[in-house]
């Protein structure tokens, strides 16, 4: 009697500490992961990142929510021969509207991400109008140009009003300071936000981009899990720039955070 009175109590406590140990894990990760696809992508608990078995080639595998990124037939990023691709004079021009803009900083565990709350700026692509709703970076860049990658790449990221997605990507490269950037920069937060930093300064957008803005256009993917297709991809083929120190600074959080670029199958990329 004694020793099942001594089992029951060993089998209690040791589910009771299991459980908490489950809640605790699965609490960090909701928090980890609902900040990653704030605010245009859906919700996921599943853990992702750039590297071993949870890294691109494994993400097809780890939900099937991310199945796309495995079996899907749109993803990005690709490489881009520029030799190989000529001007469609017959593509509407993009309008791009930006203006300054305050916004908050988040690290998400993936990225450094600018989200913004107010819709004054936006693209329009094929007559229809995207509003700005975050822009983040990767290291190096998730495109390629010639099978060659850049430093970083920034992806301003847009949504119009059925929840449809057109990412403008811009590829950096190591040269001068980018004053435009410096804000954000000398507020990096190193290790992951629990909530969204507020600053009181604002983004020069106009600024970010390059003085030619020639693009290539082609349907995508997102980038990270859960790869969700139908996204429309306005790359910049002219890059811009950032010291040495400021590409320093990013890596020292994320030393790698870029998917390797996909098979481009019977997509067409165009050139404005």
């Amino acid at each position: 009697m004694n020793r099942r009175k001594f089992y029951y109590s060993f089998l209690s406590a040791s589910l009771c500490l299991t459980l908490a140990a489950c809640s605790t894990g699965n609490t960090q990760t909701l928090v980890q992961e609902s900040k990653e696809t704030k605010p245009v992508a859906e919700n996921h608990q599943t853990h992702w990142s750039y590297e071993g078995k949870t890294g691109p080639e494994h993400w097809g595998e780890l939900d099937p929510a991310f199945s796309a990124c495995v079996n899907g037939a749109e993803q990005s990023p690709i490489n881009i021969e520029i030799s190989q691709i000529n001007p469609n004079k017959e593509l509407d021009k993009i309008d791009i509207n930006y203006q300054p803009t305050k916004f908050t900083l988040m690290n998400n565990g993936h990225t450094i991400q600018a989200n913004f709350k107010a819709e004054n700026n936006s693209i329009i692509l094929d007559g229809t109008t995207y509003n700005l709703v975050q822009f983040h970076f990767h290291t190096p860049s998730e495109h390629q140009f010639n099978g060659k990658n850049f430093d970083m790449e920034l992806h301003l990221v847009h949504k119009n009003d059925t929840g449809n997605l057109a990412v403008l990507g811009i590829m950096i490269k190591e040269g001068k300071e980018n004053e435009a950037l410096s804000n954000i920069w000398s507020n990096l937060p190193e290790k992951e936000t629990e909530k969204d930093i507020e600053l009181n300064t604002t983004v020069n957008l106009p600024s970010l981009l390059p003085n030619d803005q020639k693009s290539f256009i082609y349907n995508g993917s997102l980038t990270t899990p859960p790869c969700t297709e139908e996204v429309k991809w306005i790359v910049l083929e002219q890059p811009i720039e950032m010291a040495r120190e400021q590409i320093d600074a990013f890596q020292k959080i994320f030393s790698d955070n870029h998917r390797p670029v996909q098979p481009l199958n019977d997509r067409e990329v165009t050139k404005q």
